[in-house]
């Protein structure tokens, strides 16, 4: 899967942009690169799951696009460092970054202990503060500019949901993080931007719906009704509903924003 950079041509939104997503073995990363690949962006899909992350690599090539697997946990800078230089190996650059590796967990906030605190916020938080000063530096150094893109969440602005007090900290952090980059980054010519998703269809999703059943004390059936009844829209989220929000912050359509956390929520959060 080796190719030069001279190479790099293509049509879509975002021809032969650089791009890393995180986390983009399943769920909305892997919406996510399926996307960007799909409007023309070399995709270097990375993920703690190096197998799903090749299998999302196949797919895009499979499919006429240029994508290459790293392993890539979040919390290592050794790996953000070593999984960056590979992608530079390959491609000779860095255009855009995806912050979409996440995890969830759900208790009671008098029952949280500080290993849930801790797997929440050196992921969800943690990992988005190394993964993007490593891309900044890097974008720096090219002296072209760049895009970061984080997937904070619905929960990164809206505090009173139940057994999440970890989660929402974490992503309030992910939204705090992308204003104080924004400001700090914008004389390189980086925008830095967030997405807030609301109730996303994917396996996070599926074992939170198990999780908050047994809290609540309530089928799994009703917990899923409760998210669709809180979407004005309707109808829960799909990763496609977040990708495409991520492609329009990858390419020149929003080149005059920074700063900004944009709700996906269907209306679940308009604030």
């Amino acid at each position: 899967m080796e190719q030069r950079s001279s190479d790099r041509k293509g049509h879509g939104l975002v021809p032969g942009r650089i791009c890393v997503v995180t986390g983009a073995a399943t769920g909305i990363g892997r919406g996510i690169a399926l996307a960007l690949a799909k409007e023309g962006a070399w995709i270097a899909v990375t993920d703690i799951n190096v197998e799903g992350a090749q299998l999302v690599a196949m797919e895009i090539e499979q499919a006429g696009g240029s994508a290459i697997a790293y392993r890539l946990d979040v919390r290592n800078r050794e790996e953000i460092d070593a999984a960056l230089a590979a992608v530079l190996e390959w491609s000779g650059r860095l255009d855009i970054w995806v912050n979409n590796a996440g995890v969830s967990t759900m208790n009671w906030f008098v029952d949280l202990d500080e290993d849930e605190w801790d797997f929440n916020m050196n992921t969800n938080a943690r990992g988005v503060f190394l993964c993007s000063q490593a891309a900044a530096r890097q974008m720096i150094a090219q002296r072209q500019g760049g895009r970061i893109i984080s997937v904070a969440s619905m929960a990164g602005k809206r505090g009173e949901a139940p057994f999440l007090a970890h989660y929402i900290a974490s992503k309030f952090a992910v939204v705090g993080l992308t204003q104080a980059m924004a400001t700090e980054l914008v004389s390189h010519g980086i925008l830095v931007n967030a997405v807030c998703p609301g109730y996303v269809q994917t396996s996070m999703q599926e074992r939170e719906v198990v999780w908050e059943s047994r809290l609540r004390g309530i089928s799994t059936e009703a917990v899923r009704q409760s998210y669709v009844d809180d979407t004005p829209l309707a109808r829960l989220e799909t990763t496609e509903d977040v990708a495409k929000v991520v492609v329009f912050l990858a390419s020149e359509y929003s080149d005059f924003m920074t700063g900004q956390a944009i709700n996906i929520t269907g209306g679940s959060w308009m604030h």
